[in-house]
């Protein structure tokens, strides 16, 4: 549940008559929600609720303050937990999604890349951007874990810069526009909810995750108790 909407996810990702009903309505990533066929990219609570014509109050519960302190929470726990991963375990895939952990580690730190590259660029924050996966020189959780430590240090530069800004302003994205406040709420959700994952992850290969996101970390982010998508 996300501030009071129930939803169920469909792997569509392993489902392939469930990706090509979506590649024919025009969808090029998940999550979306779907209905006589017409879609909406389910990026943005607002927009899911719009579309569905529920009477729900939506829009970001903390503060950009707030979100770009808890950004730097989810990034440092990311970077310790990565550096807890045994590098035999990158190789693994995750369940029910072609991903491999050592591209889910990289993602945890592209996605604020992406919010980044919008930000300090003026442009649209790009689908690829976000999904890009890690350079074939990066094959270790320590470079990983370095990689993130990078991309920690220039969001705290970005928001040095940025904290006395206007974040109500609509910005352009792959899914349609949202504001500003809204996309750095979901940057920050979306790497914690991956950083959930990856102390999952640890815990399947016997280590206990140091210091994990607990419920403090993520109160009033719109996560739900499920880390993984439902087959």
């Amino acid at each position: 549940m996300v501030r009071g909407i129930e939803y169920q996810s469909v792997n569509v990702l392993e489902d392939q008559e469930g990706l090509a009903a979506m590649r024919a309505m025009g969808a090029r990533s998940v999550p979306v929600v779907a209905r006589g066929g017409k879609f909406v990219y389910a990026q943005v609570i607002k927009d899911v609720v719009e579309f569905l014509g529920l009477n729900e109050l939506t829009g970001p519960e903390l503060l950009p303050a707030a979100l770009a302190d808890r950004a730097g929470v989810v990034l440092s726990t990311a970077a310790r937990l990565v550096r807890q991963m045994p590098q035999t375990a990158l190789v693994n895939q995750l369940p029910h999604r072609p991903r491999s952990w050592r591209v889910l580690m990289h993602h945890i730190f592209q996605i604020p890349t992406a919010f980044l590259e919008m930000e300090e660029r003026g442009t649209r924050l790009e689908y690829e951007v976000m999904v890009a996966e890690p350079p074939a020189t990066m094959l270790t959780s320590a470079e990983i874990a370095e990689f993130g430590d990078a991309v920690q240090r220039r969001f705290n530069a970005w928001w040095a810069r940025a904290r006395s800004e206007d974040f109500s302003g609509m910005v352009p994205t792959y899914f349609g526009e949202t504001t500003r406040h809204e996309m750095l709420e979901r940057t920050v959700w979306h790497s914690a909810q991956h950083v959930r994952q990856l102390a999952a992850l640890l815990e399947q290969v016997g280590i206990r995750p140091d210091r994990p996101l607990g419920a403090q970390e993520i109160r009033g982010l719109p996560l739900t108790e499920k880390i993984w998508d439902e087959t």
